[in-house]
């Protein structure tokens, strides 16, 4: 139920990817400012995750994850009344609220309830519920807001967010212990700031999840459709391989590592794969559709190893420590959002011409082209930051220092 609730997350996510025409006409924005709109849900939910983390290891996932499902219904039902971006963004930052809660809530679980041995494949089964949620943000949102429009799609959203408090509540358990961390608050995060791993991590989080969270979550459709000719559902179709490459490769990967027992040699494996795919289907002339699916799902295989992080986030600190590690990781996980979504919205209107269709602006090939090159060079830092990393060997911190 934990991963499912991560899934809604994750459509959240991505929904505004479908309705970048309609967002902008209707709002009368570029795209910096639609950039900046969609990243609203980053920001809280990137800024939340080191406060979500502490109170997962206090109080535990329970009633966390019910009132956070709330959050969501609340928010979808303001960004299907806003008459304008300044009201849709409150909207976008409730979402961001609840939506907060669903990633360590899912950890949380798993460390509570499984064995340590088979949390990258659990963590990663979970990252495969996700893009199952990402996929459907993608071509079966975009029919749904084609035939009815963006605002009654966004109030299926808010009744889906009730459906899920309820199940969450009755479903979820907390674990007896699940409140008992020894570590003060303060004390806990200066011992995770201090931590040169978890810093490691992060960035390699971080730079894994840009092109999903900014080029399929966002601008990828508006790209394939200007300069590839797609229509729109076409477009988030083939978008949506990468979120599936993700739900293949995050279990994959994750079994893989915990069998051989290695994190760096699959994380940097993982994200040079990444950045070769994401770069020749950006930049190499005269690919075929099936050509660009197929390297879709391959960046997107690739760029899963981004599990990988939480489970040396977890062996890199003590027990206590596990759920406020997952939120500070995933500060930057879901930052990347927040960061490229507005930069590539900047970088666009930066090289825009002018053009309008329909009273949205349309952006030339190689202005998208210019915005895009930061992915592909994200994607390199983030196999440096695996490189210089320290290997855990898939055992807890404890273990390692007897």
């Amino acid at each position: 139920m934990a991963a499912l609730f991560f899934s809604y997350a994750f459509l959240q996510r991505v929904s505004p990817g479908v309705m970048v025409d309609e967002l902008m006409r209707d709002f009368a924005v570029g795209a910096a400012i639609l950039g900046n709109l969609s990243a609203f849900y980053f920001y809280a939910y990137a800024g939340l995750q080191i406060p979500v983390g502490v109170l997962m290891d206090r109080v535990g996932p329970r009633r966390l994850t019910t009132g956070a499902a709330l959050f969501c219904m609340a928010g979808s039902a303001i960004f299907a009344l806003a008459d304008g971006a300044a009201m849709a963004s409150v909207g976008r930052l409730l979402i961001g609220v609840g939506a907060a809660f669903s990633w360590v809530g899912v950890l949380t679980v798993i460390t509570h309830w499984f064995p340590p041995q088979r949390f990258a494949l659990l963590g990663g089964l979970a990252q495969a519920a996700a893009m199952g949620g990402a996929i459907l943000g993608q071509a079966p949102l975009a029919a749904a807001v084609g035939a009815f429009g963006w605002r009654p799609a966004l109030w299926s959203l808010a009744g889906l967010a009730i459906v899920f408090a309820v199940a969450l509540w009755l479903v979820i358990r907390d674990r007896p212990s699940a409140a008992a961390s020894s570590i003060g608050v303060v004390a806990g995060v200066r011992q995770l700031a201090g931590n040169k791993q978890v810093w490691l991590n992060a960035l390699f989080g971080l730079t894994m999840t840009g092109p999903m969270q900014a080029f399929a979550g966002l601008w990828g459709v508006p790209w394939l459709m200007t300069v590839h000719g797609l229509e729109r559902a076409a477009s988030a179709g083939t978008l949506s391989l990468m979120f599936l490459g993700w739900a293949l490769g995050a279990p994959l990967l994750g079994w893989l590592s915990d069998s051989w027992r290695r994190r760096r040699p699959v994380m940097i494996a993982g994200s040079l794969f990444a950045a070769i795919t994401l770069a020749v289907v950006l930049y190499v002339p005269g690919l075929s559709l099936t050509a660009m699916s197929a390297l879709f799902l391959l960046h997107g295989f690739g760029a899963s190893c981004m599990v990988l992080s939480f489970a040396c986030a977890r062996e890199h600190n003590p027990p206590a420590l596990s759920s406020s590690a997952y939120g500070f990781i995933n500060t930057a996980v879901v930052g990347s959002g927040a960061l490229f979504q507005p930069l590539l919205g900047l970088l666009l209107d930066g090289q825009w011409d002018g053009t309008l269709v329909a009273g949205a602006r349309v952006y030339s090939e190689a202005a998208y082209g210019l915005a895009f090159a930061v992915l592909p060079v994200g994607c390199m830092v983030g196999a440096v930051a695996a490189l210089v990393g320290r290997e855990t060997y898939a055992r807890p911190l404890a273990e390692r220092e007897r």
